[in-house]
């Protein structure tokens, strides 16, 4: 898990939809990603939110069956839940942002990539774009 970064939903619709105002940005980092080894990491939750958001539905099961053996797709699990669901509460954040904190924390990841400019911070550093493309 050297190079692991956990994409939240935004990112991952970006790379999907080419009507979206990042896709060529998101084009442009899957290449960096996969020129430098990163392991990619999604909750498994998403796969029914990006196929909810779709306006193309066949387009988004083909791009999920792509990268079901490609990326690592993991689950929250009980104790994930329990510490978002806790810090949430706490610090009256985002549920659906804190989990995806959380999961990408237990995952071991090192960042967790977003356009989100008020993603929760769990202790893992949230990045964009500019982050690797500039």
């Amino acid at each position: 898990m050297g190079n692991s970064l956990f994409l939240d939903t935004n990112i991952v619709l970006d790379m999907m939809d080419s009507s979206r105002i990042h896709h060529d940005n998101s084009k442009l980092l899957y290449v960096y990603l996969l020129e430098n080894n990163y392991d990619l990491y999604i909750s498994e939750d998403m796969l029914s939110t990006i196929y909810y958001i779709a306006n193309d539905k066949k387009a988004a099961l083909a791009f999920l069956k792509m990268i079901e053996d490609e990326w690592n797709i993991v689950s929250y699990g009980k104790e994930t839940i329990h510490q978002a669901l806790t810090f949430s509460l706490k610090n009256a954040t985002d549920l659906e942002d804190t989990l995806q904190c959380f999961c990408a924390k237990t995952n071991g990841c090192l960042y967790v990539m977003t356009n989100d400019k008020k993603f929760v911070n769990c202790g893992i550093e949230i990045v964009n774009y500019e982050r690797f493309l500039t």
